[in-house]
């Protein structure tokens, strides 16, 4: 099942990979915020990244199937 707001249009289980390990949940936040145009988001991805926006991200994949939208701008 692909969904658009998964890491770079991965299927959920890929995604839920990516969110789980620290590192690459923080550096394709950013790069997925960036691509899509969202600067602040993604300077704040790039910021927060490995504090409560991985937790967020992994709770929210695990609920909710997609990643964690801190800012929608």
């Amino acid at each position: 099942m692909l969904n658009k707001r998964d890491y770079f249009n991965l299927p959920f289980e890929a995604s839920l990979i990516l969110a789980i390990i620290p590192f690459t949940s923080w550096i394709c936040g950013a790069v997925t915020r960036l691509t899509e145009g969202k600067i602040l988001a993604g300077v704040v991805r790039l910021l927060f990244g490995f504090t409560i926006v991985w937790v967020l991200d992994i709770v929210y994949m695990l609920t909710y199937r997609k990643i964690f939208r801190l800012i929608e701008i």
